[in-house]
């Protein structure tokens, strides 16, 4: 099946909103399936300054799981452990350590997301279902993607409660300050071998993306790896998921390190993005979020590729930060090393200054750093 590619984004927004067939208003919630939520939930407050939003467990009911649910401006996420042994979250745990299970998508029409999606080939997750409480109603539905990652569609436009039904307030005396994190920019999936295109085909297919941009193994190298790319988007832009293989190198690709220790495929990283990069990532290390380095050396001709900048350099230099260019704009871009135990999921910290696109002038730079961390695991 052939994939349109709207890589220049000259059509007028409206016209790519008239062929969404499924609208998506935004990302509802992301939500993790981790070994001990309560922890979880202290180390993105903590750490990654989100704000204490709703909890549910055996105080409100449930008798096999507990969720803790954190926000920052439009970034929510769903903490979730299980509270009895078996089950599908301990299953999901022992396979691919913690990691994300749920990435919700915010709709006007539950009901009408699963028929579209389910019509054209996605597997189901759940039927749409109706959940109330005395704040309104919720209704959800729910289809598979790649890996054990699903999808669930949420319409809450009934619903004025603190989250959705079965969470109470979660009200801690605890609430360390944001770090001026703003929404999820995009979120990476990285799929096995030669799985790239049936996965970017799902998404065209089955939920009207169009492709953004793509990466082969010339863009994404170094000297021992390579890996393969291509950006996924949804109508109005909102929605954007990058799509990583691996691909033949010297050395094992950190796309196959990931799906080694995560045993299969998954959400490689999130992308949040801020309006003041060197505010947030200064807050992020004082901390004791790490991030990847890369050597000063990159700072010495960066300006002569990417031309005049608003920001100084030296704090740039200083925090690591990289920066690239394209025809709309430039961006500041940095990535942690991974925030779990498993050489798995990291995080992206993103400023656009009207740059639409990833970072490509930064990949060479990104990888080696990649690869440096590698080594030190041993799993290069």
């Amino acid at each position: 099946m052939e994939i349109l590619d709207k890589s220049s984004l000259k059509l007028p927004k409206e016209n790519l909103e008239a062929e969404d067939f499924l609208p998506l208003l935004g990302t509802d919630y992301v939500e993790l399936y981790v070994g001990n939520a309560k922890q979880a939930a202290y180390y993105y407050m903590a750490a990654w300054g989100f704000q204490p939003l709703a909890y549910a467990g055996l105080e409100t009911g449930l008798k096999d799981k507990v969720s803790y649910v954190v926000e920052q401006d439009k970034i929510r996420l769903v903490l979730t452990s299980s509270l009895t042994p078996g089950g599908e979250i301990n299953k999901h745990v022992d396979s691919h350590g913690d990691g994300v299970k749920v990435i919700a998508l915010w709709v006007d029409d539950a009901a009408k997301s699963y028929k579209e999606t389910t019509s054209r080939g996605a597997e189901s997750y759940f039927e749409p279902k109706e959940i109330k409480d005395e704040n309104g109603s919720i209704v959800l539905s729910g289809i598979h993607t790649y890996g054990e990652t699903v999808h669930v569609f949420v319409e809450r436009r009934e619903y004025d409660g603190v989250f959705m039904p079965g969470y109470t307030k979660w009200d801690p005396y605890y609430k360390p300050s944001n770090v001026g994190l703003k929404y999820i920019d995009h979120m990476v999936g990285n799929v096995g071998w030669n799985e790239m295109n049936k996965w970017c085909e799902f998404y065209a297919k089955v939920m009207g993306f169009a492709q953004l941009v793509s990466f082969d193994d010339k863009d994404i190298s170094t000297e021992y790896t390579a890996l393969m790319s291509k950006v996924m988007s949804n109508g109005n832009g909102r929605i954007k998921f990058p799509i990583n293989e691996p691909a033949d190198g010297r050395k094992k690709s950190q796309i196959e390190e990931y799906i080694q220790f995560y045993n299969g495929a998954g959400v490689q990283h999130m992308a949040m993005a801020t309006d003041n990069i060197i505010h947030t990532v200064t807050a992020l290390r004082e901390r004791g979020v790490e991030f990847l380095t890369v050597p000063s050396s990159y700072y010495e001709d960066v300006l002569d590729r990417v031309g005049e900048i608003d920001e100084d350099l030296e704090p740039l230099s200083e925090l690591g930060i990289l920066i690239d260019r394209d025809d709309e704009g430039y961006l500041l871009q940095i990535f942690t090393k991974p925030v779990l135990d498993r050489p798995t999921m990291f995080i992206e910290i993103i400023q656009r200054k009207g740059a639409k696109s990833f970072g490509k002038g930064n990949f060479k730079a990104l990888f080696e750093a990649i690869e440096r961390e590698q080594a030190s695991r041993g799993t290069l």
